[in-house]
This record gives structure tokens, C-alpha cells and sequence, in this order.
């Protein structure tokens, strides 16, 4: 019905934008008495009576010409273009321009995206809360969502989100205490160059410093380190605009309960206005990297969680090679170690690139595979190693021995790259953690500090063993942290007992491509992957996901029970009944948080 409507409306104004296809109408109703409706030209030129054949044929000829032309009008009529963009490819689907109003905000790695025409930026606490009671009385969505690098997309609503990018401020620093108080906008590399004149920073850091503190906080992000817990801990107050009780403050000491429930909140409370947060003294650390395997790992174990602020191992499947990275504070007295690396960055990645030379050589064929390696030649000499390693897996990232040969040169680059690195806490601490990729992280009790209890080796040696029986193109790494546990009860290293520990393991596949055939593909074996690591693992050890990493299933037994296990691991009711006092509404809610938590009316 609406294809017929807007033919017929473009038809309509075919005499005003073409007056040529007028002027044919006109000459074909001259040469015919029986055309009796120039737009339906067609129906008239196969009617006339008794023509000559002269006749006939021009009449045949300019019956043609006119439904080409009638053809032509209709199609640029009904599928209008902006004027910038006439000369670009048509894209298939594409009927008309997105309105001008209309936002679209993706996550960093572009597996989740909505458009949005409500995306609010409030600059002040007073604009913030003017926001959120408009909202509230109108029942208007505006869901917080912070820097946007969540991998599933939490803070995302196409009903309206709210961002505090503009309330990105420093507002107060203890320097005699070690605090600082600042507007939950401010992003973590901002924070840490704005305290450092002090002589104070965070006691630990994920792997990349872009999130908003209000985000990174809300979704119980974590760094690595056995005696260091979560980054939620570091908050001791917290200032949160809600729908129904307007700005509350609350802490350890004021209303202690909703402190520890909302630190990780998942954005559903309240929108975060103000954190404070306990720092530490600054100071420089030391990086040592270096392989071992699972013999030596096995070995040393329990000695390198407890002797090491900071320790992570990188695995590298289909192969016995582990990356052991440990970050310690510089010794007083010793200094930094006096070390000279056997190889330079050079001839580090040197193998890699060879690999993608001869991987070009095997994908592209004939002249055109001649021409790609010396163009790419120039290029393949400024990437980093992982960048390196999205061009080689995007020439074929689903065949298992293409990615083996990858992982292969993975183990031999880190082989290469063995040494130690001396800067400040915020500089060592990041992880270059790639391109666009699809994640899986979960997180899972390892015993307590004095007492490991080397499940999280065990779990690792099973999730192995599992790729190689599958014949899973997993690449690498397998990334395994570990922190002591958190006082906020929606943290998934929740623990009552200040001794425990916590082991979290990431399984990845990247998106190396933009095309959306590969990306489908590499999808699909992505929740293939972690399926199967769900079933043989998760309930065996007790591993629930990472909230900014936990996907909703789309099969309704497989939601029931999702919704299941969360319950017994997190309070889950008065989770709910927080929602449903401090957001009645539900304002702050998205379809994420309304399937893993549903409210019933009996809360």
C-alpha cells in the first residue's frame, strides 16, 4: 500500500520536475485520439485503432520511451536521496536519510548499536537532576551509559540514555588522606594525570584508561593483583541522582546497605553523579615479562600470586606456551633491574610480518597477491604486533590451522619480546588488548590468599582441552587475573571473607573485518566457543560473567535458566526492590537489565 501511494504521489508531480515526459504524453496523445490517460501510457499505446505502419512503430517507439522515463521518475521519486549523497553507491535497503535527530551509538567494539533520538549530556549536577525528574514524571527512558567500551552493550537503550561526558570533573583532592572527589564523567587517564601533581593515583587499573569512573565502577571492572580487589572497593561515597528520591549520598557509614548494593549497580539505582574514591601513593613499577609452560606454571604457582602486587598469564592455545607478565614496585634500594633484551622490537615481530607475507601470498592469488605485498609492505612495518595480528587473522579467521599458525607466531613474538619495563603504575599497567573482538569473561573463587586452591589452573587445562577436542579456531589469549575479593554484594568476587581470591578468565575472538558476511560467521562461532566453555565449565566451578561481558540468550529455556543461577549467586530481590523504590518507573532500565533481573509484583 505504501509502494502504491508513493508511486502514485511521485506521478503526480512528474509535469512539474520533468516536462519532458509532459511533452512525450502530449505528443503521443496527438498522434493517437484513443489515449485517453497519459499516465498510464502502456494500456494506450497498445490500443490504438487501425494504424499505419509508420504510425504504429512511432507510436511503439515513444510508448517505450515514455515507461522508461515514467520507470525512472518513479524509482528517484519514491527513494530519495540527500543532495551530498547522490554521488555515493547506492546501499542496498537504504530507502531514505536517517532524520537528523536521529543518534546512533554503538559500543567500541561494534558488536551492539542503537538509535536513539533522545541522548542526553547534562554539563552540572543541577541539569542532571532537572534531567531525571522531567524524565521520571514523563516515564521517559534515559539510561546511563558511560564510554561506550562495554563488549556487550550495557548501557544501551534505544528509548534515551543519558551521558555524563560533560560533568568530567576533579572537585576535590585529600592529599593528607589519599582522596579524591570527582564528577562520575571523568574518564580514568583524565583522573590519573589530574591527581598525580599530588602524589596520588588508583590502587589499580583495568586494561585500557578510557572509561568514565561512573562506568567502570557500576559494572565491578577489575584489574589483576591477589591482594588487590576490584575497582568498586577503591569507592568510599558515592552520589547518586535517582528517579524517586531525587540526589542521595551515600557511603560506608550513611545507609551502608544501599552502599554496598548500588557500588555495582549496573546503572539501574540511580545515575552516579559523584564518586569518591581512596587512592594510593604513586609510584613506579617495575614489568617483567617472560614465557613458561604449564609444567613451571603448575609449579611456581601459589609463589607468584603471593610474592607479585600485580601477575597475569596470557595463554596461547594450541600451543604449551604461557605469557607471564608481573608488575612490582621498584625497589628502594636496588633500583630498577639492569637488564639488555637479547632482541629488538624489530626482530621481535619480524616473524609475524613474515607470516603475513606469506599468508598474503597463499590468500591472494596471481598478480593481484604481487601487487598486495608491496603495497603492503611500507604499512606492515609501522603496525604493532597486534594489528599485525587482525591482518593475519582476517585473511581466514575461521580455519583452525591458519589461526594456529598465528598463535604459533603469537608464542614466538612474546619468545622474542622477554624482558622488564620501568614507568609509572598507569602507564604498566595497560594491555593493548587488539582490535574489535567478541568477549567472554568470567569469574570464579581460586581459594583463599594464603591457601590457592589451584582450581583456576584446573580450569584453565580443562577450557584447553576443550578447544583442541572441538577443533575451535580460538585465538589467542586466554587472559587469566585474579583479585581478592569485594564488599559489594552485585560484584561477581562478592565475598564475605577478606582472604578469598578470585580468578578471571577471558576467552576472545576477534572481528577483524568490517565485512558483515565474516562477521556473522566469526559470531556465531564466537557463542559456539563459549557455549560449550558455559556447559563443561561454569557450574562446575562456580564462574559467572563479568557484568560489561554477559549476554542475554535469546532462547527463552536458556534465559529461564540464566535468570536461575543468577539468583543464587547474587540478592537478586533486593536488588529488585531497590529498582523498584529509587526507580518506580524505570527510567533507567534497557531490555538487558529487564531480562536478567525481571521485577514481579511481589517484591
Amino acid at each position: 500500500m505504501f509502494r502504491a501511494l508513493s508511486l502514485r504521489r511521485s506521478f503526480q508531480s512528474l509535469h512539474h520536475h520533468h516536462p519532458s515526459i509532459a511533452l512525450v504524453a502530449a505528443a503521443a496523445t496527438a498522434t493517437s485520439g484513443t489515449l485517453k490517460d497519459p499516465f498510464n501510457p502502456l494500456r494506450a499505446f497498445s490500443t490504438s485503432t487501425q494504424p499505419s505502419s509508420s504510425d504504429a512503430e512511432l507510436r511503439k517507439y515513444l510508448g517505450y520511451t515514455a515507461l522508461v522515463l515514467f520507470c525512472g521518475a518513479a524509482t528517484y521519486y519514491s527513494f530519495p536521496f540527500p543532495e551530498n549523497a547522490k554521488h555515493k553507491k547506492a546501499q542496498i535497503f537504504r530507502y531514505a536519510p536517517l532524520p537528523e535527530d536521529l543518534h546512533t551509538v554503538s559500543n567500541w567494539s561494534g558488536t551492539h548499536e542503537v538509535q536513539t533520538r533522545a541522548f542526553h549530556q547534562p554539563e552540572d549536577l543541577q541539569q542532571l537532576e532537572e534531567l531525571v525528574k522531567e524524565s521520571n514524571e514523563k516515564k521517559a527512558k534515559i539510561r546511563p551509559v558511560g564510554s561506550g567500551l562495554s563488549p556487550n552493550g550495557i548501557g544501551l537503550a534505544r528509548a534515551g540514555m543519558v551521558n555524563l561526558a560533560l560533568m568530567d570533573k576533579i572537585l576535590e583532592v585529600d592529599k593528607e588522606k589519599k582522596r579524591v572527589r570527582v564528577q562520575a564523567g571523568i574518564r580514568v587517564q583524565q583522573l590519573v594525570d589530574g591527581i598525580k601533581e599530588y602524589g596520588i593515583t588508583l590502587q589499580n587499573f583495568a586494561s585500557i584508561r578510557e572509561q568514565q569512573i561512573g562506568g567502570i565502577v557500576q559494572v565491578g571492572a577489575h584489574g589483576t593483583g591477589a591482594r588487590l580487589p576490584p575497582i568498586d572497593e577503591q569507592v568510599i561515597s558515592m552520589k547518586l541522582v535517582t528517579p524517586s528520591k531525587g540526589t542521595i549520598e551515600i557511603s560506608k557509614e550513611k545507609d551502608p546497605e544501599l552502599f554496598y548494593l548500588a557500588r555495582v549497580g549496573l546503572g539501574g539505582l540511580g545515575v552516579v553523579a559523584e564518586v569518591t574514591l581512596q587512592c594510593v601513593d604513586r609510584q613506579e613499577l617495575v614489568e617483567h615479562t617472560f614465557i613458561s609452560n604449564m609444567k613451571e606454571i603448575k609449579k611456581n604457582h601459589k609463589k607468584l600470586l603471593s610474592e607479585n602486587k600485580h601477575v597475569k598469564y596470557l595463554y596461547i592455545p594450541y600451543t604449551d606456551s604461557v605469557v607471564v607478565v608481573t608488575c612490582n614496585p621498584v625497589s628502594k634500594w636496588r633500583g630498577p633491574p639492569k637488564f639488555k633484551p637479547k632482541y629488538s622490537k624489530d626482530e621481535a615481530i619480524q616473524h609475524v610480518r613474515d607470516l603475513y607475507k606469506e599468508s598474503l601470498k597463499k590468500y591472494r592469488t596471481g598478480v593481484n597477491a604481487a601487487k598486495s605485498v608491496d603495497d603492503d609492505e611500507t604499512d606492515e612495518n609501522e603496525l604493532s604486533f597486534t594489528e599485525l595480528r587482525d591482518k593475519l587473522l582476517a585473511l581466514d579467521p575461521l580455519n583452525k590451522d591458519h589461526v594456529i599458525k598465528v598463535n604459533h607466531a603469537e608464542a614466538e613474538f612474546w619468545r622474542k619480546s622477554e624482558g622488564y619495563r620501568v614507568g609509572w603504575s598507569d602507564e604498566i599497567l595497560g594491555f593493548d588488548c587488539g582490535g574489535q573482538q567478541w568477549v567472554s569473561e568470567t569469574c570464579f573463587p581460586a581459594g583463599t590468599f594464603s591457601k590457592p586452591s589451584m582450581k583456576d589452573l584446573e580450569y584453565i587445562e580443562e577450557l584447553k582441552q576443550l578447544i583442541e577436542n572441538e577443533e575451535i579456531p580460538a585465538p589467542a589469549p586466554i587472559e587469566q587475573r585474579w583479585t581478592s575479593r569485594s564488599e559489594s554484594s552485585m560484584s561477581p568476587a562478592s565475598s564475605s571473607s577478606k582472604d578469598d581470591i578470585f580468578s578471571w578468565v577471558g576467552i576472545i575472538m576477534y572481528l577483524p573485518t568490517m565485512d558483515a558476511r565474516q562477521r556473522k560467521e566469526i559470531t556465531e562461532e564466537f557463542f559456539h566457543y563459549r557455549h560449550l566453555s558455559q556447559t563443561l565449565l561454569w557450574d562446575k566451578y562456580s564462574a559467572f560473567e563479568h557484568w560489561a561481558k554477559i549476554e542475554v540468550p535469546k532462547d527463552t529455556e536458556d534465559l529461564t535458566a540464566l535468570q536461575a543461577r543468577l539468583r543464587r549467586r547474587f540478592p537478586v530481590d533486593a536488588y529488585n526492590k531497590a529498582r523498584k523504590e529509587l526507580d518506580p518507573n524505570r527510567i533507567l532500565s534497557n531490555n538487558k537489565l529487564e531480562k536478567l533481573f525481571p521485577l514481579s509484583e511481589a517484591i
